[in-house]
């Protein structure tokens, strides 16, 4: 009999009320969201967004400047940076995934991504006031959620921007049929469906995150590793491609973040940066089931199949 499926990573059903629905675009739910990650997070103010992706996409938008970003990256930081007017640089870093980063300084402010990472009062301990945070809700992060995203900071012109922005260009207003357009924007704002699901996630961070913890332990002790993320657990194999499959044959599945982005056409006319780590790290890490819902058969089950890989 084979073995239960041991994913790699939680993501739970959730059950939503269309009656619930309030069809304004900016209503009373996503500001109170908006509120308590604020809150949680340490800064006096935030902007909800339809994803991290956009937000990338905003921040960057017709600041023509050069970013260095990781080879090790989700493409979609990078097609964010470039349509939005900007140029990239490739950097061969390889210990940022699965924490927070600074993604580029500019004269007034740094830009933080921290799409993989949500901690309590995490503005006040890595930003200034002027600076920008930036976090993603998609199903697999920290708040997982129906995709979505969070900019915050403790600039209150920067964040009107920022909601204006998303709103089409309109100045806030409860009233939804008296909103002046003061610029072009964008259909980016968090609706309400995607609000009340990362809000209940948020709601629960604290326990999911002691759990976390409890995971995180057993596997450094058991694999030999001092891995700190909250979002991905990574070990090293031999061949991460045949490892997956080894682990995918037992009924436990795997990832690798990520591939090198510097190898690929569409970017080696940007920059011609040789990343050696970064294409060493792409065939030899491996993320392995690292998540709330893990047992401790489980957690016994990945790690005897790991060392069975490793040798």
């Amino acid at each position: 009999m084979k073995d239960n499926k041991i994913n790699l990573f939680n993501i739970e059903d959730y059950t939503i009320n269309t009656a619930d629905w309030d069809h304004s675009l900016h209503d009373s739910g996503v500001t109170v969201f908006e509120e308590e990650f604020a809150e949680y997070v340490g800064a006096k103010y935030a902007c909800s967004i339809s994803s991290a992706t956009n937000a990338i996409f905003l921040i960057f938008l017709n600041h023509k400047v050069t970013v260095d970003v990781p080879s090790l990256i989700p493409p979609v930081v990078l097609n964010a940076i470039v349509n939005g007017g900007n140029k990239i640089n490739f950097v061969d870093d390889v210990d940022w995934i699965g924490d927070s980063y600074i993604l580029h300084k500019f004269d007034d402010c740094k830009i933080i991504d921290s799409a993989q990472k949500v901690e309590q009062n995490q503005f006040k301990k890595e930003a200034n006031p002027e600076d920008l945070m930036l976090f993603s809700f998609y199903p697999t992060k920290p708040v997982g959620g129906l995709d979505g995203g969070m900019i915050v900071s403790d600039d209150l012109e920067k964040i009107q921007y920022f909601k204006e922005a998303v709103l089409n260009g309109m100045s806030y207003a409860k009233d939804n049929w008296n909103r002046e357009i003061k610029f072009p924007g964008w259909k980016m704002y968090l609706n309400s469906f995607q609000a009340s699901v990362a809000r209940q996630n948020l709601q629960k961070l604290g326990s999911k995150l002691e759990r976390l913890e409890d995971v995180r332990t057993f596997y450094n002790s058991e694999l030999g590793y001092k891995n700190t993320s909250s979002h991905l657990y990574r070990i090293t194999v031999p061949d991460n491609k045949k490892a997956m499959k080894r682990l995918q044959e037992n009924n436990i599945v795997s990832g690798i973040h990520y591939e090198p982005m510097h190898v690929h056409p569409v970017y080696r006319g940007m920059d011609d940066s040789y990343c050696p780590k970064s294409i060493e790290a792409a065939k030899t890490t491996l993320s392995i089931p690292f998540h709330e819902g893990l047992t401790y058969q489980d957690m016994l089950r990945v790690v005897r199949n790991i060392k069975e890989i490793t040798g």
